[in-house]
């Protein structure tokens, strides 16, 4: 009967412990996806901003059908999703943003990466790590 229970015991211990390494690799994915959702989430005000910009008139502080002279507002250059660059300086027709995330990506070196090419009909946000 000693036998017995202490196979048991030692079966249990590996059934746990088997449970938690496969929940730490669910938890690490889902951190992993939620920063990916806020860092979208973050470029998609960035380009929002951006396309406002672009119909607001000169005369009020806007482009006048330009990207060009928008920059990102003071405090949301960074934030706890991410940081965020203009990759591609804004041109007549496009503005190119890059958000990079505090999680690592694909890679498993580098923060998550997306970027956003934005003009004055749509907002295009494309992975990159």
């Amino acid at each position: 009967m000693g036998q017995q229970q202490l196979l048991l015991i030692v079966l249990g211990v590996i059934i746990v412990g088997i449970a938690i390494v496969v929940g730490i690799n669910l938890f690490q994915a889902s951190a992993v996806d939620a920063n990916r959702n806020a860092v979208i989430a973050d470029l998609n005000n960035l380009a929002s901003m951006s396309q406002q910009y672009y119909k607001k008139p000169t005369s009020l502080g806007g482009g006048g059908n330009s990207f060009v002279g928008f920059a990102i507002p003071t405090g949301l250059g960074s934030n706890a999703n991410g940081t965020y660059t203009i990759s591609t300086a804004g041109t007549a027709t496009q503005i190119v943003f890059q958000g990079t995330g505090t999680e690592n990506g694909d890679n498993g070196t580098s923060g998550v990466q997306h970027r956003a090419t934005v003009t004055a009909t749509a907002i295009t946000i494309a992975k990159v790590n």
